[in-house]
């Protein structure tokens, strides 16, 4: 140790699995006359490069065994990491430890082992890093006296100050690269816990949360300008939106992500042909049809005005007569869909600004927290998955829903799950006919989708109308009378659930509640 803190480096243990960039930092660490000590894979690669290496069985004379389980845990290793200047010095001389400077460590690759197809919980186990971890976590610990880098990202940056510096490296850059370090080992763990936590059932709400989250990129601001924002991930899935395939335009910003989200969960609700159009976090318009343009065209109906600008979700393959369609009836900021044609590519090519993605599997995934920021912590709650089916509905009215009235019921309910409380849907013929949503009060909710069918000029007269949650007064169902409305869904509990059955009855209007919620703050 220098004067000013600095830590010559004259020992370096290097073992790693992913030996990007490592030619390089070795060659600049024997080019430094730094003795170079390591473990199995990486000791042959590091000799395949002529460079003087001395394994880690010669330190412990002790050999590997166990396939490599066993390799690195012993105490003449961890004394050498863990040794403090001018404090340990006597028992590191006793027992002949070798003082190890700089530890060049990452881990055995677990998440992108779980990530293949074909991989089972043998292959997973055995990539669990058992001596990784323990080194970089000691090393780490011990940042004072030694250096660890676990990121080839770092070695660049390392070399250039051992360069500078008659190979030593600063107190400041040993504590930024320990921090690196324990983040690396949390998410780590965090992968291995969520994974094997996947293979039993688990508690709804546990006592602890370990997320692990890490960044995958950085996007150009959050809701707003002034506000920083990145995707981060808590394990990388195969196929998801958070690594859907882009297939042109700029990348997905924030509000894109939350708008396609929103979008893509909805349309996942549905067998049929469908399509979603959303327009900041809400649906806009929701069709289904004969087949995916036609679902488009409906949806598009709902609320022109709206689209503009939108976020469009569709649950089945995009040809080129639904690209031709859609590019040249609006302006759309996103598209997501399972796949497109090679012709509805060349045509969206046509307008380099719309965003094309595409994510594989196009159904609902079971997502086990729904999470959000307060001053101070987080709310976690289950994620709203649950819907009802059709057996469920209680019907509660004198008049009673025909057949094809019941699937716009459904198909409005599914849609309501999506739109910000309060949320009013009108449909018809499984098409969304007005959408009110976001209101503090539900009747404002509800003349804000007559406003929006009015404006559209579709007819409310003969639909159905969805409530995320229950009528607390009558005045709704006097509303929904004026438009024409023939049944209502709506979860039922306000304490004045008679009084809106007896008016339902009284303007002829069939009712079914769900005993279930949706609400969306």
């Amino acid at each position: 140790m220098t004067g000013d803190g600095r830590l010559k480096i004259k020992n370096a243990l290097v073992s790693v699995s992913d030996k990007t960039g490592l030619e390089k930092l070795v060659t600049c660490l024997d080019q430094n006359k730094v003795s170079i000590f390591s473990t199995g894979g990486t000791a042959k690669f590091i000799e395949s490069l002529g460079i003087n290496v001395t394994k880690v069985s010669e330190i412990t004379n002790f050999p590997e065994i166990m396939d490599g389980r066993v390799k690195t845990l012993n105490p003449l290793i961890y004394g050498g990491i863990l040794n403090r200047i001018g404090i340990d010095d006597d028992i590191q001389k006793e027992y002949g430890m070798i003082n190890l400077d700089l530890m060049v460590i990452n881990l055995y690759p677990f998440e992108k082992t779980i990530s293949r197809n074909n991989a089972d919980e043998t292959d997973a186990i055995e990539n669990i890093d058992i001596g990784g971890p323990s080194m970089i976590r000691a090393s780490a610990k011990n940042f004072y006296n030694k250096a660890i880098l676990t990121d080839p990202e770092d070695y660049e940056s390392l070399m250039d100050e051992l360069k500078r510096n008659d190979c030593s490296v600063s107190e400041t850059t040993r504590r930024n690269l320990a921090i690196q370090a324990f983040k690396k080992t949390a998410i780590y763990d965090s992968v291995i816990h969520d994974y094997l936590s996947s293979k039993v059932e688990k508690e709804l709400l546990p006592h602890e949360i370990p997320l692990g989250l890490k960044k995958i990129t950085s996007l150009r601001y959050g809701e707003n300008p002034h506000q920083s924002a990145g995707l981060y991930v808590s394990n990388k899935k195969e196929d998801s939106l958070a690594n859907a395939k882009i297939h042109q335009g700029k990348e997905l910003s924030y509000n894109n992500y939350l708008d396609v989200n929103t979008a893509m969960n909805c349309v996942m609700e549905f067998d049929d042909p469908a399509c979603v159009i959303v327009k900041h976090v809400n649906p806009c318009g929701v069709a289904i049809g004969t087949n995916i343009k036609n679902a488009y065209e409906r949806s598009f109906e709902t609320d022109p005005e709206s689209a503009f600008g939108g976020v469009i979700a569709v649950n089945s393959s995009v040809d080129k007569a639904f690209a031709s369609t859609l590019i040249e009836n609006q302006f759309v900021e996103v598209i997501i869909a399972p796949d497109f044609s090679k012709d509805a590519l060349d045509v969206f090519k046509n307008k380099k600004n719309i965003r094309v993605i595409s994510k594989t599997k196009f159904e609902k995934g079971f997502m086990p927290y729904s999470i959000q920021a307060i001053d101070g912590g987080f709310l976690v709650q289950e994620d709203d998955w649950k819907i009802i089916d059709k057996e469920n509905l209680e019907y509660v009215t004198d008049k009673k829903p025909t057949p094809d009235e019941v699937l716009d019921l459904l198909f409005a309910w599914k849609v309501c799950k999506y739109v910000k409380s309060n949320a009013i849907i009108f449909a018809k013929d499984r098409q969304t006919i007005g959408i009110g949503a976001g209101q503090m009060s539900r009747v404002n909710s509800a003349k804000i989708a007559s406003l929006k069918a009015a404006t559209a000029k579709l007819e409310t007269a003969g639909s159905v109308m969805a409530s995320d949650g229950f009528f607390p007064f009558s005045d709704s169902i006097e509303m929904a009378s004026d438009n024409g409305i023939s049944c209502i869904i709506q979860p039922g509990g306000s304490i004045k659930d008679n009084e809106v059955i007896e008016e339902a009855n009284k303007q002829n209007i069939a009712m079914v509640l769900t005993r279930m919620r949706h609400f969306r703050h």
